[in-house]
């Protein structure tokens, strides 16, 4: 599947971002949002079952700003030490008008059909959250998303379905954590969460570490009704 390339709104240059789409168009697009390991063989594979579901799938390089191209695993400790050097030295904020652009982008690319959304995971999760607080896109989907915990003072903002998939056992992310995201979004008419048990950060990571093929097909079929739903 082709790269494409993205101008930044801040004017600060321009970003790659992986391009997978559907074998029938019109269709809606899912800007889907990087763990801290990049837009690497995993994020390609999802979002080419994306495309593969019948939507447009677009992942934007998002460590662009640290070092473009990052494409790690979770194999080993060097890998994973230097994935969380650049998740810390991150500009959320940045990432958030990054993903913005993308969006702007996914609904204007030939053969979509004006509707996106995004989808996360890890800190893609986070981010997912973030634009559907913060952005106008029309879906948002979060796996396994980190320190949501302390993102719930905008809940208020969210105006577009918002599905969140959490680990029961989630090394990231504490029982108590869990426990007031759930609580803080039990009133929100249009937010639905979902905690599968028994299983930790990254369930849904097919040949990673924490893969559990039950819990993913069960919030892989909730996603893909709810994208069906709202991109048509």
């Amino acid at each position: 599947m082709p790269e494409i390339t993205i101008p930044a709104t801040d004017g600060s240059g321009s970003f790659s971002a992986y391009l997978a789409m559907p074998r029938q168009v019109p269709a809606g697009a899912v800007v889907m949002i990087q763990e801290i390991f990049g837009v690497n063989h995993a994020m390609r594979a999802l979002s080419d079952w994306v495309a593969d579901m019948g939507f447009i799938a677009i992942s934007p390089d998002l460590f662009w700003r640290l070092e473009p191209g990052v494409q790690l695993t979770d194999s080993s400790e060097a890998e994973w030490q230097r994935a969380f050097d650049l998740m810390n030295r991150f500009d959320q904020a940045k990432g958030v008008e990054d993903l913005k652009a993308t969006l702007q982008t996914a609904r204007g690319l030939p053969g979509c059909n004006g509707k996106a959304g995004t989808m996360g995971f890890c800190l893609g999760g986070r981010l997912a959250f973030m634009m559907a607080t913060q952005s106008d896109a029309d879906v948002n989907i979060s796996y396994y998303g980190v320190g949501i915990d302390g993102l719930l003072g905008d809940a208020g903002k969210i105006r577009a379905p918002l599905l969140l998939h959490i680990a029961e056992r989630d090394r990231f992310v504490p029982a108590e954590a869990r426990e007031k995201i759930v609580a803080g979004l039990a009133d929100k008419p249009d937010v639905a969460v979902h905690v599968y048990p028994g299983v930790d950060h990254a369930f849904a990571r097919m040949g990673g570490h924490s893969w559990d093929g039950r819990a993913a097909t069960i919030a892989n079929g909730r996603t893909a009704e709810l994208l069906a739903r709202v991109l048509g």
